[in-house]
């Protein structure tokens, strides 16, 4: 039987570089080549811990940002064929459900992942096919287009929050999905203020259009820092919109400090799952603050991402840093996990891949 390379995940920080069968597409399915396949802080996580309840059980191969070329295709396939070049998002929602029908795809009831991005091919489910296969432009490369499913996400934050030209904007954390953001909010024609750590990402933010970058650093304390931040604010009343991108308790609760009378807060940044936070009740009720959380993102949120990206508006080069064999990932999560890489995104080669991604 035929064998590819690929990425195991046995466990917590247990990943191994192994030979597994090589799948065939069934009715409705694809089989893509990968060519790149993006590190992820999700991936990170998953790594730490061992597992995802909703993605992943081990052993499994995982990874869940990629591009590539069809290889193949399942019968009943006839909107695509071999050769085409494609990016997938990593879930596709039923249609059916409760949410679904009221047309809240990211909350499905009976959403479906897709992992297995860290290897030599991934085999797309019919459901991903039909919603959220996207061919990419030839002007497009398939490096680049990968970063189609986490900008995916933060289109639709963006979508949950109205962002005027001359509005404030306060972003909190300037890891991939914070620098998404920067850009998002840059493009909106708004006054950014980047909240961040990390002198590349400091770089970054301004290169990504921050009109004001801060160095979290340079505070002895959270108070200090927020004094700092309001600073910048018009009269220093506080921010139009918060954007959290941090996913720690004590940022959600900085977050709302930050906005101003009427403002709005993006708690984007998931927290563990047993997290509390304190809620300023006086803020939310007297000043008419309007808190709202976002998860994942949509059919619709993934073809923008996508052209965002062809377009040249996002500047995936930006994000992307180096290229990296998949053979040299379990060092790359390690080194990850322990904050000793500090690259934004890496792109994970497969050793089959020929030719540019």
């Amino acid at each position: 039987m035929p064998s590819i390379t690929a990425a195991v995940l046995y466990g917590r920080e247990d990943v191994r570089i192994e030979s597994v069968p090589l799948s065939e597409p069934g009715p409705g399915e694809v089989r893509v080549r990968i060519a790149a396949a993006l590190t992820c802080g999700t991936d990170v996580k998953v790594f730490r811990r061992g597992y995802h309840a909703r993605m992943i059980q081990p052993p499994a191969v995982f990874g869940h940002e990629f591009a590539g070329v069809i290889d193949a295709v399942g019968a009943g396939v006839d909107a695509w064929k071999v050769g085409d070049r494609v990016v997938a998002a990593n879930s596709a929602p039923c249609n059916c459900c409760y949410y679904c029908r009221r047309g809240l795809w990211e909350l499905c009831e009976d959403l479906l992942f897709l992992n297995g991005a860290y290897s030599e091919s991934i085999v797309v489910p019919a459901r991903i096919v039909d919603q959220n296969l996207c061919l990419v432009p030839e002007t497009c490369s398939l490096q680049h287009a990968a970063l189609s499913e986490p900008l995916a996400c933060v289109v639709r934050g963006m979508d949950a929050v109205t962002i005027r030209p001359g509005n404030t904007v306060i972003v909190l954390g300037l890891g991939p999905i914070g620098l998404m953001f920067v850009r998002m909010c840059a493009l909106s024609g708004a006054c950014t203020i980047a909240v961040g750590k990390r002198a590349d990402r400091l770089s970054a933010a301004t290169e990504l259009g921050a009109n004001v970058v801060l160095d979290i650093s340079d505070y002895e304390n959270g108070l200090d820092l927020e004094n700092a931040i309001l600073r910048e604010t018009d009269e220093g009343r506080g921010a139009d919109t918060v954007i959290e991108a941090v996913g720690r308790p004590e940022a959600w609760e900085q977050a709302i400090n930050l906005a101003r009378k009427g403002g709005t807060v993006s708690l984007f940044g998931g927290c563990p799952s047993d997290a509390i936070v304190r809620l300023n009740t006086h803020r939310v009720h007297y000043d008419e603050l309007t808190l709202l959380g976002t998860f994942h993102h949509t059919p619709h949120a993934f073809r923008r991402a996508l052209s965002l990206i062809s377009s040249g508006a996002i500047l995936a080069e930006k994000f992307i840093k180096r290229s990296e064999s998949l053979l040299e990932l379990p060092a790359i999560l390690s080194a990850l996990a322990t904050g000793a890489e500090g690259a934004v995104k890496i792109a994970i080669i497969p050793p089959s891949h020929s030719g540019p991604a």
